[in-house]
């Protein structure tokens, strides 16, 4: 194998090792990362890859399996009631942009075509960047999320059209001849994340998509399916992949011959198959080779940056980035805002697709073909694109830290207690607290109710539970809710260091109640004890011990005597915790006496189970 191809392979996957999760863990996210690692290995600084041109064109392959992939998440009904967002939302938005950057960029003495046609570049969004930010903050499902993905699809729609209107911009006033023209447009168009045309033409194009679409319709409920459930009784994995790569590529390969978007292909495959009952497995076959194709995608993009071309007219270049994505964003905004989209949703929205993609890339080669633009304006417009690609998830950090918590909605309260002599106080109506007093109802014995949560206040409300708002640490809130005069309270909350807290108090001002508390670990039991608690159950022990008393039924063993090892087995534990407390202060200590334990514990129940057989002779 060449030598100099391992060597781009490793220093590609040694750069995201490092700097994709330093990234991540700063708070950057994912895209930053891949980002930084592509420019620090591209040309502009080490130079440690010499042609990034080349590993773009194949890791773009990346965005058209994360098309595929959430077409499978998309029923084709919910495909059709986007399509007001999809035509409406994305034409506008689209034809908006493309008109205020083309007027801006021809006021500072570009042509007008190629003032259209950096208006078109900078009109279109990265679906890689926007599509990864939507599915990391599992939003794809939000309004901001729907919004954003229908503007993306209807802009890998008509960047088709985009194309073909290049040739058109480059004749004076179009006086070339038309047909002309379209057939150059048509032979060029599928450059755009697809292969070279060699397809139908004019009329009989028209009726092979339509032939095409039909086909991959029913060839997906006809073909693929059976295919899938004669692979599945095969029991070979990797065919399943192998298929499952197929059918990305083969899509992508129609898109191709008809001179369309391999992506917009990869897409529709996935609706066509969302149905199918073999969509999970498609999706865990593809997305590992997604997530790395796109990794490289985002390096390639970093390596591409020309930091000379930055350095040669930083005022240009960073003044064309702000400039685009405050056009964009105020475009995006004004359009959502049209669609009746709440502030906090719209603001989301604009943040998401307010930098400019990478069709841009493919439309400026078009546009460099048919001498619009220049290889300088090109390379200054390509940063531009690069640089607002970058910078995006720091527009999102900024959107999350300083302008969303003031759209966020105001935290729901609750009723005050009040004391209403109850001999039981619950601390915390979730899950714990909810069985704990259905249990104490069933006897009839009242119970006051606190929680700190009031939006699961009001929702338990709907049930007929009258549920105190406060916060259980807070000792004259305790008191208004009659601690003084409860013979139990009990600690169902789930922070453990406020439960700490609340033990803490309750035995300082309230001793005379009785506290039965929950614990989170051993460690936070090891706090109770401390503190003097009556009594504590740790909140997965019985949970856990009856799991594993119903795999040994399973396994055979009598269920009296799987019950008879549960039980056991929580006696010594409790025992082994309260040993294992006093050494609290002493790893070292807490450790050996843990292996002690735990070997003690096995001895002691296989020696009752040696005694149980000589009884049975």
């Amino acid at each position: 194998m060449d030598h100099a191809f391992l060597l781009s392979v490793f220093i590609l996957l040694a750069a995201a090792s490092l700097l994709v999760p330093l990234s991540k863990l700063t708070g950057l996210g994912s895209v930053i990362g891949y980002l930084i690692a592509g420019v620090l290995i591209g040309p502009s600084v080490f130079g440690l890859i010499a042609e990034p041109e080349t590993i773009l064109h194949f890791s773009e392959f990346g965005v058209v399996m994360m098309l595929f992939l959430i077409g499978l998440e998309l029923q084709p009904r919910e495909l059709w009631g986007m399509r007001a967002k999809l035509i409406g939302l994305g034409g506008l938005q689209v034809g908006l942009t493309l008109v205020a950057i083309s007027v801006a960029v021809n006021s500072l003495g570009y042509s007008l075509p190629a003032s259209i046609v950096i208006g078109m570049a900078f009109a279109l969004s990265s679906t890689a960047v926007a599509l990864q930010v939507m599915q990391d903050r599992q939003i794809l499902s939000t309004t901001p999320g729907q919004s954003g993905f229908s503007v993306l699809l209807f802009q890998d729609v008509i960047v088709i059209a985009m194309i073909a209107a290049i040739p058109f911009l480059a004749t004076s006033g179009g006086s070339a001849d038309a047909g002309h023209i379209l057939h150059e447009a048509s032979d060029h168009a599928p450059a755009a994340h697809g292969a070279a045309s060699f397809g139908p033409t004019g009329i009989w194009r028209g009726l092979a998509v339509v032939g095409v679409f039909v086909g991959m319709i029913l060839a997906g409920r006809l073909v693929v399916s059976p295919l899938f459930r004669f692979i599945a009784r095969s029991n070979v994995r990797e065919t399943f992949t192998a298929v499952a790569l197929s059918l990305v590529v083969g899509a992508a390969l129609l898109m191709g011959w008809l001179g369309l978007s391999a992506a917009l292909g990869a897409f529709i495959a996935g609706v066509v198959l969302a149905d199918s009952e073999y969509r999970h497995q498609l999706e865990r076959d593809i997305e590992p080779f997604k997530a790395l194709l796109l990794g490289l995608f985002f390096m390639s993009v970093g390596m591409s940056l020309d930091i000379a071309v930055i350095q040669a007219d930083p005022n240009l270049v960073i003044g064309g980035v702000l400039a685009l994505m405050i056009i964009k964003f105020l475009v995006l905004y004004i359009v959502g805002s049209a669609f009746k989209m709440a502030p906090s949703s719209n603001l989301l929205f604009s943040a998401l697709l307010c930098q400019a993609g990478e069709f841009g890339f493919v439309l400026f080669q078009f546009a460099r073909a048919e001498n619009i633009l220049d290889p300088a304006l090109i390379s200054q417009c390509s940063a531009i694109i690069a640089l607002s690609m970058a910078l995006t998830p720091i527009v999102l950090i900024i959107h999350d830290r300083f302008i969303a918590p003031n759209f966020a909605s105001p935290k729901t309260e609750g009723e005050r207690p009040i004391n209403q002599k109850n001999k039981v106080l619950v601390l915390g109506f979730g899950r714990v607290g909810q069985i704990a007093s259905r249990l104490l109802h069933t006897q009839d014995i009242a119970t006051t109710l606190l929680d700190h949560d009031g939006d699961h206040i009001e929702f338990v409300k709907q049930f007929g539970n009258r549920v105190y708002y406060g916060d259980a640490s807070d000792i004259d809130l305790l008191r208004l809710a009659g601690a003084a005069d409860a013979d139990v309270i009990i600690i169902a909350i789930d922070d453990a260091e406020k439960s700490t807290q609340a033990a803490k108090n309750i035995k300082e001002h309230f001793p005379k109640a009785k506290i039965v508390a929950r614990g989170r670990n051993r460690t936070h039991v090891f706090e109770l004890m401390a503190i003097g608690v009556d009594f504590i159950e740790r909140e997965t022990a019985r949970a856990a011990l009856a799991m594993g008393r119903s795999a040994l039924e399973l396994l055979g063993v009598a269920p009296d005597r799987a019950k008879q090892l549960s039980d056991d087995f929580l006696f010594y534990d409790m025992q082994l915790i309260s040993e294992t407390w006093q050494h609290r202060h002493d790893q070292d200590a807490m450790i050996k006496n843990a292996e002690a334990g735990r070997a003690f514990i096995k001895q002691t129940l296989n020696a009752d189970k040696n005694r149980s057989v000589e009884q049975d002779r």
